[in-house]
């Protein structure tokens, strides 16, 4: 696992190439990163399923509630399966334009 800090911005990337123990380490050292904004990067999985990205759902839910962005980036992927509370974007640089907009939005206070 690798993680980059840019500004008010968190990116972890998976560099073993197991989800499984990937999911299990975010969750374990979420504490570490809850002040911040989260990108997972899991470009180096080429075969996930919609239901492997759903249980990321327990920490999205948990990190808005805390008013801060939680952004997933894969590619090949369905983007349209997901359910609407988690925020799943084909690259790095969607996902931090989509922070950005987020955090304009809560300084505008929606």
């Amino acid at each position: 696992m690798k993680v980059d800090q840019k500004g008010h911005t968190v990116t972890i990337r998976d560099t073993q190439g197991d989800f499984t123990s990937f999911l299990m380490k975010v969750t374990h050292q979420y504490k570490t990163f809850e002040k911040h904004n989260i990108i997972i990067d899991l470009l180096m999985h080429n075969d996930l399923s919609t239901n492997d990205i759903k249980l990321f759902m327990p920490l999205s839910k948990q990190h808005k509630k805390a008013k801060k962005s939680f952004v997933i980036v894969t590619s090949d992927f369905d983007y349209n399966a997901v359910p609407a509370k988690l925020t799943v974007v084909p690259s790095l640089l969607e996902a931090h334009d989509i922070i950005e907009m987020e955090e304009i939005e809560r300084d505008l206070g929606f």
